[in-house]
């Protein structure tokens, strides 16, 4: 049985209840969604060959300090960077270091700001210098297949609506999706109900409703979908080593469609970011 709670008086923890939103909280979360969107705005002129993800989550790091706000993943579960820096095969999670990117490296940055307790989620794909046609059109493929995925979002819809258009899609492109990681609720948590899974069958799973708020963020393979988690815990890898990537929204479900809270501000919504 699925339990839909409103927000205001749910406990400040991950019961498995969905929390129904307000007016008022969507606006909060779009200030913080707007804030991790500004960030990989900026992040555009910085991804180049030669940098680090050091030198990238630093910069992450300094962003939250400028706007006093907390990057979400800082000493969370043990996890000591302020982004996420996926490159190449690395699917999701990967821990920024001192290894420059090279030309031709695809890499999925992801950032997440807390703002008054609210947090806002996002992530986008990065060339680096020139790519290949394979990678890029990887990259054009996964940002469509959010796209898809966003479009199915609306009440009355359900989470299955979701996963099938893009898996549908994604497999109509001879590309596979990721099954070991999926979206999730957030708002006043990080993560929360309901998981989002980025595959499915049309019409099964949990009814959206006005005052959701949820990511989506396909993670999406050139090779098969299957995935390791590397010894260090976090960074999990495509098991055949094809390249993978992925794009995140945080959205919010409304009467009428969906609100995407990190939409970027400068028009850097997918590559080339001119």
């Amino acid at each position: 049985m699925v339990t839909y709670v409103d927000a205001a008086e749910a406990p400040a923890r991950n019961t498995g209840a969905i929390r129904l939103y307000g007016p008022e909280d969507f606006e909060e979360m779009q200030a913080a969604g707007q804030l991790a969107a500004r960030c990989l705005d900026d992040l555009c002129d910085l991804v180049k060959p030669g940098t680090t993800t050091t030198e990238i989550d630093d910069f992450v790091h300094d962003f939250a300090l400028r706007h006093d706000v907390v990057p979400a993943t800082l000493n969370y579960r043990g996890y000591t960077k302020s982004s996420c820096t996926s490159i190449n095969h690395v699917v999701c999670h990967g821990i920024p270091n001192d290894k420059p990117l090279k030309n031709g490296d695809i890499v999925n940055i992801d950032v997440t700001f807390i703002r008054n307790g609210w947090h806002g989620d996002s992530s986008r794909m990065y060339p680096v210098g020139q790519l290949k046609r394979a990678a890029e059109r990887l990259l054009d493929v996964t940002y469509e297949a959010l796209a898809r995925g966003i479009e199915a979002a609306k009440p009355g819809a359900t989470t299955g609506d979701i996963g099938a258009a893009i898996q549908a899609f994604v497999e109509r492109e001879r590309c596979s999706v990721v099954r070991d990681f999926c979206g999730h609720g957030v708002g006043l948590l990080f993560h929360d109900a309901p998981n989002i899974l980025h595959y499915g069958r049309p019409g099964e799973g949990i009814e959206l409703k006005p005052g959701m708020i949820f990511t989506i963020e396909p993670m999406v393979n050139l090779g098969r979908p299957h995935v390791k988690i590397l010894s260090d815990g976090w960074t999990a890898v495509t098991r055949d080593r094809s390249l993978s990537a992925q794009f995140e929204h945080s959205i919010g479900i409304t009467s009428t469609g969906n609100q995407i809270f990190t939409l970027s501000p400068a028009g850097r919504h997918k590559p080339p970011y001119l």
